[in-house]
């Protein structure tokens, strides 16, 4: 078992303080947005002497990232293989993989994740009395009305002020994502989507196709090797609505937080993200690597022994070669 150094992004809507202490650094008031841990050549891990991680593991389909957010990061999908492949071939996307993405919270963990299944978005659109955007989901469904958002035939600014008033959780969103984003169709967009909070433990896997943003808080986040991000808003980077409406599932996520499990797979990529308890020993069968959350990150070579230590949470992710 060998320490690993990640490559961590400084990304502006990052935490300032989780990753530093669980690194055992001093946070340096930058914000440290994700710790990346894996062979992706925008931020390739290393061992202590400088050698990366791939001398060891060759290519990894994999990315793991511990991620820090104390603001929310943009409404995104991504493509399923074919559409990767083709787009890929056509210019419109960097590379040919799918991008599948599994998030287990360490701390409490707010997300949007999927489309609410439509008696509940009607009940809530009722409650806060948004007339239009509910007669849009009756009649077409909830594709129909996020679509509407986007192309102008639905206006977000009659949606995003109903909110102001209301106490509900996903009303609160709305109002604090448009002073960030002011008018913007996806602050409305938010509504159709399933509201999460996740406690530490929990997860969410997202597949192609599923619409989603990270709120607040900080997971692990284990997902296919592929840089395939269509955006919709909330952020200043650019959006591709076009894309973004081609490649939506609007199919409503009835449980988008996934049973608590000891280990979850992330589907499409055969590999998993597996907790070891305090006390537990593991042996690895492949090229792994594990997140100690009392502190450190390790590179487990085929056959290397790991006791979780006293008062700790280990995060491991592996695949066998």
């Amino acid at each position: 078992m060998r320490p690993v150094t990640g490559f961590v992004q400084h990304y502006d809507w990052g935490d300032t303080t989780f990753i530093p202490e669980l690194l055992g650094v001093e946070p340096d008031g930058r914000p440290w947005a994700e710790l990346w841990l894996g062979t992706h050549p925008s931020g390739p891990a290393t061992f202590a002497d400088g050698h990366p991680l791939s001398d060891e593991t060759g290519e990894l389909p994999y990315l793991l990232k511990v991620l820090s957010a104390a603001r929310p990061l943009s409404l995104q999908t991504h493509p399923d293989r074919a559409r990767a492949e083709a787009g890929f071939r056509e210019g419109r996307y960097p590379d040919p993989n799918p991008k599948p993405e599994l998030l287990c919270a360490l701390t409490p963990f707010e997300a949007l994740c999927g489309v609410r299944p439509v008696d509940a978005t009607l009940a809530l659109l009722d409650e806060l009395a948004i007339d239009e955007m509910a007669s849009s989901i009756e009649h077409d469904g909830p594709g129909a009305a996020l679509t509407a958002l986007y192309r102008g035939h639905l206006d977000p600014l009659p949606v995003i002020d109903a909110c102001a008033t209301s106490d509900r959780p996903e009303a609160r969103w709305v109002v604090h994502l448009d002073t960030m984003y002011p008018g913007q169709p996806s602050v409305a967009a938010t509504l159709l989507l399933n509201l999460v909070r996740l406690e530490p433990g929990e997860a969410i896997h997202l597949g192609a196709g599923n619409l989603h943003a990270y709120l607040s808080g900080s997971g692990l986040e284990l997902m296919g090797a592929s840089d395939n991000v269509v955006r919709g808003g909330l952020t200043t980077k650019p959006v591709d609505v076009d894309e973004l409406l081609a490649i939506v599932d609007p199919t409503p996520l009835e449980q988008p937080v996934m049973s608590r499990s000891e280990s979850y797979v992330l589907d499409g990529v055969g590999v998993a993200l597996r907790r070891i308890d305090v006390g537990a020993e593991h042996v690895s069968a492949g090229h792994e690597l594990a997140v100690d959350l009392a502190g450190g990150v390790y590179y487990l070579a085929p056959g290397d022994d790991l006791r979780a230590r006293s008062t700790t949470y280990v995060v491991t992710t592996a695949i066998s070669r």
